[in-house]
């Protein structure tokens, strides 16, 4: 009973340590929140192809620690009636790390949902630096998001657009050196500024992409069309019966034009006439040999 007792007071007397360190630990490990500003918070990773793009929501950042030489890649939609505009700042390694073999160019490019590449009408796409260059400023704003356009133009239309970013001319001693690379997408305008040019899509040209996951539906598969002749081109054994069937026409039109091309042998065809006898034609050429000079 008295150890009863002495363990119920030494549970009463944690009881208010408990309660003080629970604050402390969950204050220790917040809870991811979106910015002041009300937007998600940076991404800090990047892709390396189309197909890994890293989607960036509506106002979202990106911060990404990268090595220089990698191809990076981000995702972010574009409604009709917008002016997207990407700003891309490069924070190159110190100086002390880089060998001094030349300077580095970056170039920042933006593709539409089919991949195409879309031109810039304003900011640095391609920006170079020296060994003593600490960051580099790029950036490029599209065309207005048109709501229709012709099949064979490539005007900018509602959809995922693709950055990308690289170091195009980079000495071989400084791939893989470690950089930063911090990325803003912004849009002006909205759907009341859009254009109106006799067409509209229903739907985006292509959905948001998510981290390498496929968006496009799976087709389904058309079926062929049947004929009267359909039956002898299937099978598993077709292929053994238009093999045996090709070789007997094969032999009966070699026997057919034999006949029909070999003469009967000591006689010629009846509208030539008969062949005259040749006896005795070759005592006439013959001689012996009392008869040679």
């Amino acid at each position: 009973m008295r150890r009863t007792l002495r363990g119920l007071l030494a549970a009463s007397a944690l009881l208010p340590a408990l309660a003080l360190a629970a604050p402390a630990a969950s204050a220790a490990s917040p809870t991811p929140s979106p910015s002041a500003s009300g937007t998600a918070a940076p991404a800090t990773k990047a892709g390396t192809s189309f197909l890994t793009a890293v989607n960036l929501s509506p106002g979202q950042d990106a911060n990404v620690a990268a090595s220089t030489g990698d191809y990076l890649y981000w995702a972010f939609g574009a409604a009709e009636g917008q002016t997207p505009t990407v700003s891309v700042t490069v924070n190159l390694a110190p100086a002390a790390d880089r060998h001094g073999h030349g300077p580095q160019t970056w170039a920042v490019e933006v593709f539409d949902g089919l991949r195409r590449r879309q031109a810039c009408t304003a900011g640095t796409q391609n920006a170079t630096g020296d060994e003593n260059t600490a960051s580099l400023a790029l950036s490029c704003t599209l065309r207005e998001v048109r709501t229709w356009a012709e099949p064979w133009s490539g005007d900018p239309l509602p959809g995922t657009y693709y950055v990308k970013l690289a170091a195009t001319d980079v000495a071989q001693q400084d791939l893989g050196l470690a950089a930063s690379v911090q990325l803003h997408t912004a849009a002006k305008g909205n759907a009341d500024n859009a254009q109106p040019e006799g067409g509209e899509l229903k739907a985006p040209l292509v959905p948001p992409a998510g981290g390498g996951a496929s968006t496009a539906k799976a087709a389904a598969p058309v079926k062929a069309a049947d004929h009267w002749y359909t039956g002898w081109f299937s099978g598993w054994n077709s292929r053994w019966y238009w093999t045996i069937g090709g070789g007997a026409l094969a032999a009966v039109a070699g026997v057919l034009g034999f006949h029909l091309t070999r003469h009967p042998r000591g006689r010629r065809p009846g509208r030539y006439g008969s062949v005259p006898a040749q006896a005795g034609a070759h005592q006439h050429g013959a001689y012996t040999d009392t008869q040679r000079p």
